[in-house]
């Protein structure tokens, strides 16, 4: 039902009592009340259906705020969830390095000590000191090496290029395993090996087994030339009392990394 508008009106009725005798008693006055309605125009909506209009139109504003805190507890979730994954990947990533370099070392890659250079899977040491042949020698084997023996055109081309690089002056030469110290002009490596006629360095005019300086002649032989050669010929025979620095050659070592 609609609400009506409601007029209020007192009206006063007097009525006189009865003679009783006494004096006259003042007359009885009477209150009514009369209530006058006038009525609203009918909005077409029952009370009940105001009552859940408004209780719709409260109730759907605590609903959005329940959706918009799901939502963000929802996507807080999903940053701390992409965080650890990524956290995850990475140190994941971080193993697969460490392990990729623990296996590297643990491979069976050759590798030389200080002071020693490595090549063709050999180890190089270029002396600084200058001493006799023999004592060269001895110097190599103390440190489980010998006086170089070249084996191939490439070998040889590698020790040339060094060698000129340390020579500080054209008489800088260096020591090679090379001698004919037991038979003259039978050339043996420092092993007792032969060496390979069709593999030899010799410097034009060389070898000479000069006796200007030994009377037993030339020997030993240094290689060497500071300005670079022809064809890397840069083999001299030498006397091997003359004191020069050496070329020692040892396998290079298998290191392998201790895992503690």
């Amino acid at each position: 039902m609609s609400e009506a508008e409601v007029l209020y009106s007192d009206v006063k009725f007097t009525r006189e009592r009865g003679n009783t005798g006494t004096a006259s008693s003042p007359a009885e006055t009477t209150y009514s009340e009369v209530r006058i309605s006038k009525t609203q125009p009918s909005t077409g909506l029952t009370a009940d259906s105001q009552q859940q209009l408004v209780s719709n139109g409260r109730s759907k504003f605590p609903s959005e705020t329940v959706a918009l805190g799901v939502v963000s507890v929802l996507l807080a979730a999903a940053v701390i969830a992409l965080g650890l994954i990524s956290h995850k990947n990475m140190e994941l990533s971080q193993r697969l390095t460490e392990h990729d370099a623990v296996a590297k070392n643990l491979t069976d890659e050759p590798k030389c000590e200080e002071g020693w250079e490595l090549h063709g899977g050999k180890c190089y040491n270029f002396s600084i000191d200058s001493l006799p042949w023999y004592l060269s020698r001895k110097q190599c084997i103390d440190q489980h090496g010998d006086l170089v023996k070249i084996d191939s055109r490439e070998e040889q081309t590698f020790l040339e290029l060094k060698v000129r690089e340390k020579m500080n002056e054209d008489e800088d030469k260096f020591w090679i395993g090379l001698t004919d110290s037991e038979t003259e002009d039978t050339w043996l490596w420092a092993d007792g090996s032969p060496l390979d006629t069709s593999l030899t360095f010799w410097f034009s005019g060389e070898p000479d087994n000069w006796t200007g300086r030994d009377s037993n002649g030339e020997d030993c032989v240094r290689m060497g030339e500071k300005g670079g050669t022809p064809d890397l010929k840069c083999w001299f025979d030498k006397s091997c009392k003359e004191h020069h620095r050496h070329i020692c050659e040892k396998e290079a070592a298998a290191a392998r990394l201790k895992c503690v």
